[in-house]
């Protein structure tokens, strides 16, 4: 009797569509779920300057010796203490599998809404577990509709687990995501450069707004034009975002040569410049994971949007240090 013919090993079928009340029932609640984590993110680098003027309820003196009305610390600090704690849940919590299941997510969200004395680094925890806990689970549609502000900070996978143990997903590495990685944390540092770097020293003096007037309105008109871009990503997709890399670096180029050579007529002429920031890094953000779940394996999409965000932080927290050194440099005594 003849051996019976083996049939050849085929790869795993993508998981049927959902039908269109589910797909919306899920876009609708990552959508809110996102909206609701970055919520408190934003308000704190928001309302960086007046935290940094009010310490232990007391006033922190203005250096009186720059043109620039500096505070004593750069919002760039505000930033860092917003942003450090989030990447290292990024990098640790994927090593306790236990963690990742999406019945976490509710729990998590506690984190940013029980205030209290550790309020600020709840938040940042928060802030670092919904990426992990939420879209890596969606992997078949790894932004879906979360695109609110806030809304996708991609799913990270175990990168630190597959470093030091050599498991990624189905043995897929990271090739899906480098091309859009490197560009979009190119954006990121130069966006946050401008926001919590640039924007801080940026003052019109002549204006009828106050410098903390100004700082906030600023950091409202680039909320809103990430907020527009990334709701409507759908409507706008590219295939590549290197030319939006550029575009983000000749924004902070920009603004920076103004807080050094004043030659902006009006802080109006600013908050075009800032909305416009918004706008070009919100489309780089949902065409950057956009490609990146298109371009990696079924297997893999997890690791490869774990790379892309974890990319993205390192450049928001390099932003922030580059902050604090300018802050350093012009407002120096």
């Amino acid at each position: 009797m003849a051996d019976e013919e083996e049939e050849p090993l085929l790869p795993p079928a993508e998981p049927p569509p959902d039908p269109p009340s589910a797909a919306w029932r899920n876009g609708a609640a990552f959508w809110i779920l996102g909206l609701c984590n970055n919520l408190p993110y934003v308000l704190m680098l928001s309302a960086a300057r007046d935290i940094l003027e009010l310490q232990q309820g007391e006033e922190v003196p203005h250096s009186n010796s720059s043109r620039y009305d500096c505070n004593q610390l750069s919002t760039g600090a505000v930033l860092l203490a917003d942003v450090l704690p989030s990447m290292l849940i990024k990098l640790l919590v994927p090593l306790a599998p236990h963690w990742l299941s999406c019945d976490r997510l509710i729990g998590q969200r506690s984190l940013g809404a029980g205030g209290g004395d550790s309020a600020d680094g709840d938040i940042s925890v928060s802030h670092g577990l919904s990426p992990v806990l939420g879209l890596g689970h969606w992997s078949r549609r790894p932004l879906g509709g979360a695109m609110g502000r806030g809304g996708a900070g991609g799913g990270a996978w175990p990168v630190t687990c597959s470093a030091a143990c050599g498991c990624s997903a189905n043995g897929d590495g990271p090739e899906g995501a480098l091309p859009d990685a490197f560009p979009l944390a190119v954006v990121y540092f130069a966006e946050y450069f401008i926001n919590q770097g640039v924007l801080d020293l940026l003052y019109f003096p002549t204006s009828s707004l106050s410098h903390n007037d100004q700082y906030r309105w600023s950091q409202l008109l680039y909320q809103a034009g990430v907020f527009a871009s990334r709701s409507g990503f759908r409507f706008l997709q590219l295939q590549q975002i290197w030319g939006l890399m550029g575009l983000q670096v000749l924004n902070a180029a920009i603004l920076l040569a103004a807080v050094l050579v004043p030659f902006l007529p009006a802080v109006g002429v600013a908050f075009a410049l800032v909305l416009w920031e918004g706008l070009v890094g919100g489309v780089a953000y949902g065409s950057a994971y956009l490609r990146v779940g298109q371009r990696a394996p079924p297997g893999g999409r997890g690791l490869a949007v774990a790379v892309t965000s974890l990319g993205e932080s390192l450049g928001v927290a390099l932003a922030g240090v580059a902050a604090m050194g300018l802050h350093r440099e012009l407002c120096a005594p």
